[in-house]
């Protein structure tokens, strides 16, 4: 845990790789020091039509999916080190946000097959 999904407006390809985005983003979950590397699953969707506001600015958005239990405290301080990571290489005007999300305990499961 935790689940990040990267969500961006395809023209930041032009400069910007899906591959440092998911870089950036595990950096910023890793530096929070509430995941070990390990646990960490990140993935990236483009979008190649969208509207931000009343244009097309770029955007990128991340949700973090935590499992339910981290405190308001825990949960600024991964939004605040993945924001971080962004800002560091999206050097174009951009929308960029983060949204830490719970995930319920008791309905969750996993299994690793292979």
């Amino acid at each position: 845990m935790p689940h990040c999904i990267i969500e961006y407006s395809k023209t930041l390809e032009a400069r910007l790789t899906p591959s440092a985005l998911i870089e950036a983003v595990h950096h910023g979950a890793l530096k929070s020091e509430l995941f070990e590397g390990a646990d960490i699953k990140t993935r990236a969707v483009a979008y190649e039509h969208y509207r931000t506001g009343a244009g097309t600015l770029d955007f990128v958005h991340i949700t973090a999916r935590i499992l339910s239990g981290r405190n308001q405290q825990q949960k600024a301080a991964l939004s605040d080190r993945v924001l971080a990571e962004l800002k560091a290489i999206v050097s174009v005007p951009a929308s960029l946000t983060v949204e830490v999300c719970d995930i319920d305990r008791v309905s969750y499961a996993k299994s690793v097959t292979g």
